[in-house]
């Protein structure tokens, strides 16, 4: 598949990117390679295999959940940078 100038304008604003019309001609050549390839790999057979969820084969170590006494409110507002009797302070992020 060939991408065409109107094609590369609408990924391009899609994606927020922006390049210079010099860069056009060439951007439309690696972006119809990248389609080609991806083309490419729809003719492998993949029938029986599972799909992948991570690339890594690694399993997590997670420690046993037993059950403790709860953090007592005082000792959690001991050190955090602004609070009040009852509460952290943050800075406001909504308005």
């Amino acid at each position: 598949m060939n991408i065409d100038r109107n094609t590369l304008d609408k990924i391009a604003h899609l994606a927020r990117l922006t390049f210079e019309e010099k860069d056009a001609e060439e951007m439309m050549k690696d972006m119809s390679r990248m389609v080609s390839f991806v083309e490419k790999l729809k003719e492998v057979n993949t029938e029986g295999v599972e799909p992948l969820t991570t690339m890594s084969h690694e399993v997590n170590a997670l420690r046993d959940d037993v059950p403790a006494a709860p953090l007592e409110h005082e000792r959690a507002l001991r050190n955090a940078p602004q609070h009040d009797s009852d509460y952290f302070r943050v800075p406001k992020v909504l308005e």
